[in-house]
């Protein structure tokens, strides 16, 4: 049997192509080893980028950190190969401008190739080799074409169409450059993690882009040659700025028509073909809220008890919304607290000690996911920081420059959790439902019942310690107590009860013979 060759792609393929392409590029500087170095170095960067939305290890931060340095640094070489390339193809028969121009192009060569020289030298290859051994192992926990990725290429897809329409409008090099680079980080992400939407978009992506490539290449080529002072006169200068504004306007206008449709509407364009198959509205949303979930389950040392936690959460803020009549049940309110308790405990991944306020950092720091506004994302954080310690007062620097109101929904939305959290004080899972009602004819006291619950063990002193932040809140004292079940089966359906357990006479006869 013949052997099947290596799958050219995934994050174990490239990093490993970029040492490779190292040593090729270092042997002379050529253009093809340059550019297939950068090529390697820029997939990397952009696996990284994508996995690092997702999973906070730091690996992922300084890999592409290390690629970039070096990508950036080959990136002035690499476009004077590009001019010397545009250079002959703008070439016409007894040009006076190409000898010198090519020559003024040629003379920066030189240094920048002693630049690259070093950019290599400095380039740390065993660390590289480390990252390739351990990053693809943790990539692997990943599973293309879910749910988190397509949510994350409609991040990507978002900020590029917002470059997009700015580059339409102003036709300038400097936007046109920046949705370039937009094209190509939404492009990686569908390439990298998205199998099924790369088939059908491959083509159409990458022409896109190398036509913005050579959009990119005429912006540089034109201040390149200007400076070079290569003119002999005002026509043959003006000749090659018209030569390069008509490529150019050739490729904008070529850009225009594919991105735009045939029939120059939104609905058909390419725009508008890729939004159709990443998520909707409703989609968005839960898939935020599931990736803000799986970058705590890979912080958290215990997440099974922190999704015990918000299933009481839930139960305690559903409960209190039934019979406070003056409360009113939120979505966006519940969302909140769900994921405030889903990441209560993502401090726990720095140390144990003011575990909670380590929570607010990590969480101060979290970029929201496309669907989740900031500053709910920053409330969750603020409820989590509050789930244990000190309570919530005003004057506190986290509580200033919020209003009345926003401070009491944090004071309750903090009192919930804090309690739920109690009742797995353990985390052995062992209560497992909460129902709330009124204590009394005069609704005084808040009871709940707990199944599972125990007054006679210690957790019922981490519950006890753990209300008062509700009762203050309330301003109702709050009662503990087991959640009654009933020990008796229920009884079959359609059947008299004499006549249940009663064998049939043969049997009987025969066992009495």
């Amino acid at each position: 049997m013949p052997i099947k060759p290596a799958r050219k792609s995934g994050l174990a393929f490239w990093m490993q192509r970029v040492l490779e392409e190292c040593d090729r590029a270092g042997v002379a500087f050529e253009p093809d080893p340059v550019h297939d170095l950068r090529v390697a170095l820029r997939r990397c960067c952009s696996m990284a980028d994508g996995v690092a939305a997702i999973d906070p290890d730091p690996a992922w931060k300084e890999m592409k950190k290390a690629g970039k340095r070096l990508f950036r640094r080959l990136g002035e070489l690499r476009d004077v190969h590009v001019m010397q390339e545009w250079v002959h193809r703008l070439d016409s028969p007894n040009d006076p401008v190409t000898a010198p121009l090519l020559q003024s192009v040629a003379a920066r060569e030189t240094p920048l190739q002693l630049e690259a020289v070093q950019a290599l030298a400095e380039f740390d290859r065993k660390q590289w080799q480390r990252w390739s051994r351990s990053l693809p192992r943790r990539m692997a926990r990943f599973r293309p074409g879910s749910l988190v990725f397509r949510h994350l290429a409609l991040e990507r897809w978002t900020e590029a169409n917002k470059l997009y329409r700015q580059a339409v409008r102003s036709s300038s090099s400097a936007a046109f450059h920046r949705l370039r680079i937009g094209i190509k980080r939404f492009r990686y992400i569908v390439e990298n993690f998205l199998p099924d939407q790369h088939a059908a978009w491959s083509d159409d992506l990458k022409h896109m882009q190398d036509v913005l490539g050579e959009i990119h290449d005429l912006d540089v080529l034109w201040p390149a040659a200007v400076r070079a002072n290569v003119f002999p006169d005002d026509s043959a200068r003006l000749r090659w700025q018209n030569k390069i504004n008509e490529e150019r306007a050739q490729r904008i206008e070529a850009y225009r028509k594919k991105m735009m449709g045939q029939d120059s509407t939104d609905k058909d364009s390419l725009w508008q073909v890729w939004r159709n198959q990443l998520p909707d509205r409703t989609q968005t949303e839960a898939a935020a809220q599931l990736r803000l979930e799986l970058w705590a389950s890979l912080l958290d040392p215990d997440f099974k008890h922190s999704r015990h936690v918000a299933q009481l959460a839930l139960q305690l803020y559903d409960g209190l919304a039934a019979i406070e009549t003056a409360a009113m049940a939120s979505a966006q309110e519940r969302a909140v607290l769900r994921v405030a308790a889903l990441l209560h405990d993502v401090g726990r991944s720095d140390k144990e000690k003011g575990r909670h306020k380590a929570t607010y950092r990590l969480i101060r720091r979290l970029s929201p996911p496309l669907g989740w506004r900031a500053e709910n994302l920053l409330t969750a954080g603020v409820i989590a920081r509050y789930h244990r310690g000190a309570l919530p007062r005003t004057g506190q620097k986290l509580l200033r420059g919020l209003s009345l109101k926003q401070r009491h929904d944090i004071a309750r939305l903090a009192a919930i959790l804090r309690l739920a959290n109690a009742f797995d004080a353990f985390k052995d899972g062992r209560i497992k439902r909460l129902r709330i009602k009124n204590g009394d004819v005069g609704n005084r006291i808040l009871l709940i019942e707990a199944q599972g619950y125990s007054p006679q063990d210690n957790q019922a002193e981490a519950i006890a310690a753990a209300r008062h932040l509700l009762e203050t809140v309330y301003r109702r004292p709050v009662m503990v107590k087991p959640m009654k079940t009933s020990n008796l089966k229920p009884r079959l359906k359609n059947r008299k009860p004499e006549t249940r357990n009663r064998k049939p006479a043969a049997t009987s006869q025969k066992r009495a013979a």
